[in-house]
């Protein structure tokens, strides 16, 4: 299994810095606020360049990989590369992903890694929802600001198929909280349930005393 997740992790850093531009990096890493470099890979090819090397891996062997890139990057991008090996289907709706969000979640602590992961959530929302409700339920009232995001983010693109307790449950504990990163997720999850559920939305903004922000973004289009 080693060799196997070293060999991979090899390919995939190869063949980004294979379609790397170097002009791009600074301003990527600008605009990231990241004190770690970039190569210069678009994020789509970053996903891309993992999804290729990693055709026709297990599940383990995936996870180890991820886990490796992730923990040993030297730049962003295997970090991308690390989650879109997440994102392939032998691991949708997998548990055994739990463990490997929250390391993400807790060690990358910003929102390109939090807002990404929280779709391998949703996939888990569907394949295990009692097990995963009891999850954000209590990652709601995390110390760590950013897994209370992805638990308020953890439904995002469930579309009917969203539990709307469930996100009141993770919205509720994080309402007076000033942390801009928790009011923006607020109103960004209302306002994607808005587009199924446009009058359970306005009886929440109505009902609840949310930010400034926090209303405007979950009112934006209703």
């Amino acid at each position: 299994m080693v060799g196997v997740t070293d060999d991979l992790a090899a390919r995939i850093r190869a063949d980004l810095r294979a379609v790397a531009d170097p002009d791009r990096a600074p301003g990527q890493q600008a605009y990231m606020k990241s004190p770690m470099p970039f190569l210069g890979v678009r994020v789509p090819d970053a996903r891309l360049v993992a999804k290729r090397a990693a055709k026709g891996t297990d599940a383990a062997t995936l996870r180890a990989t991820s886990l490796e890139l992730w923990d040993t990057a030297g730049h962003r991008e295997e970090r991308y590369a690390a989650l879109a090996l997440l994102a392939l289907p032998p691991l949708r709706g997998d548990l055994a992903l739990v463990p490997l969000v929250e390391h993400m979640v807790r060690t990358g602590r910003w929102w390109d890694f939090t807002d990404e992961l929280a779709h391998r959530l949703a996939e888990l929302h569907d394949a295990r929802p009692a097990a995963t409700a009891v999850l954000v339920r209590a990652w709601a009232h995390d110390d760590d600001l950013w897994i209370r995001r992805i638990a308020i983010l953890s439904q995002l693109g469930r579309g009917i198929r969203l539990d709307p307790d469930l996100l009141a449950d993770t919205i509720e504990p994080n309402l007076a909280d000033p942390e801009f990163f928790l009011r923006k997720a607020i109103g960004w999850a209302l306002r994607e349930y808005g587009r199924v559920a446009p009058e359970w939305v306005r009886r929440y903004v109505d009902e609840h005393a949310l930010s400034p922000l926090s209303r405007r973004e979950a009112l934006k289009h209703l």
